[in-house]
């Protein structure tokens, strides 16, 4: 099979260098979806819900395509973190994460527009973070500035010193994008890697 339309939901720098490892022909679009959390939805059900709203969002302007939307959020003793966007909240969430297990839960669609079919998953991965001085929070959030990345660490740079262990299936889900459970999908529907 020859790749199809593929898009990218997302104008994340760290999605899109994730999804070029696949060697896939691909662009990318800003999907536009309100991402406020429901009342009483769980780490899972939202970034579920929001990969498959940002893929229909694009998808309902390319209808031939393949689109793949994708969410991400941390949770700390079972509370929903995002984006810290700045200083004071990344050295909050930090402190938070201290000496804990974190677990981040990535959302995953593939949407097929021309016959208005998906597939869809929270992939969950789990962070145990060292102790952590105030100092080593200061001094990482300075060297880094991770105020664009959920939980307030960059684990592709200096982030992987703020760890004891790492937990999952597939580590690029930690950065936003679970490339294993993609190239799944993209063989359920008969498109197998490398090309």
């Amino acid at each position: 099979m020859n790749a199809p339309d593929l898009i990218l939901a997302s104008t994340s720098v760290y999605r899109r260098a994730l999804l070029e490892k696949l060697a896939l022909p691909f662009r990318c679009m800003a999907p536009h979806v309100d991402e406020t959390p429901r009342q009483g939805e769980s780490a899972e059900q939202l970034v579920q819900r929001l990969a498959l709203e940002k893929a229909k969002a694009v998808a309902s302007q390319n209808p031939g395509s393949w689109v793949i939307g994708s969410d991400q959020v941390c949770t700390i003793n079972g509370m929903v973190v995002g984006k810290p966007g700045s200083e004071s909240a990344a050295i909050a969430q930090l402190q938070a994460a201290s000496g804990q297990r974190i677990s981040f839960y990535t959302g995953l669609c593939l949407y097929d527009a021309a016959q208005a079919r998906y597939q869809l998953l929270a992939e969950p991965f789990h962070v145990h973070f060292r102790s952590l001085s105030s100092g080593q929070i200061k001094r990482y959030i300075k060297a880094e500035a991770p105020f664009d990345c959920a939980g307030s660490f960059k684990s592709e740079g200096l982030g992987i010193t703020l760890f004891r262990q790492l937990e999952g299936r597939d580590p690029n889900s930690l950065i936003g994008l679970p490339l294993i459970a993609l190239v799944d999908m993209l063989a359920a529907w008969e498109l197998e890697l490398p090309l």
